[in-house]
């Protein structure tokens, strides 16, 4: 069970997303992995608790593809933060058929909290930290 709360939407897969294998393309898992993390933290006050002077940029993705889905399915996109460190947040992924609630991919993502102007990795300030609610 996630640590935090999980934040989901549902998203009917559109036909842009199909590679040349029928399928959802596997980049577009990545895609909707970064637009679904930037929503849920705007979501919870996440960009103003960081202020204007740093930013999340992502260090490493991982990604396991189980299962494929196509164009038309409905899935349930889900995230979570695993855990927050001094300067960096491990976040977790799942995408979930609605027709039969198979899991077709598991992903998390290394985000690393850093200054806007030079780039270098800032300690993630209490009020970030906060409404994550990792208790």
């Amino acid at each position: 069970m996630p640590p935090s709360p999980v934040y989901s939407k549902t998203i009917r897969i559109p036909q842009s997303a199909i590679d040349e294998n029928g399928h959802v393309n596997n980049v577009t898992y990545v895609q909707w992995m970064q637009e679904i993390a930037v929503e849920h933290y705007a979501s919870i006050g996440g960009i103003e608790a960081q202020g204007p002077d740093s930013t999340w940029v992502v260090r490493e993705h991982k990604i396991e593809y189980l299962v494929p889905a196509y164009s038309g399915e409905e899935i349930e996109v889900k995230t979570w933060v695993e855990n927050i460190r001094r300067v960096r947040s491990l976040r977790k992924y799942e995408f979930v058929r609605k027709a039969d609630d198979k899991i077709l991919v598991k992903g998390e993502t290394d985000w690393v909290f850093v200054d806007v102007k030079t780039g270098s990795p800032r300690a993630v300030p209490q009020a970030v930290s906060k409404i994550f609610d990792l208790t």
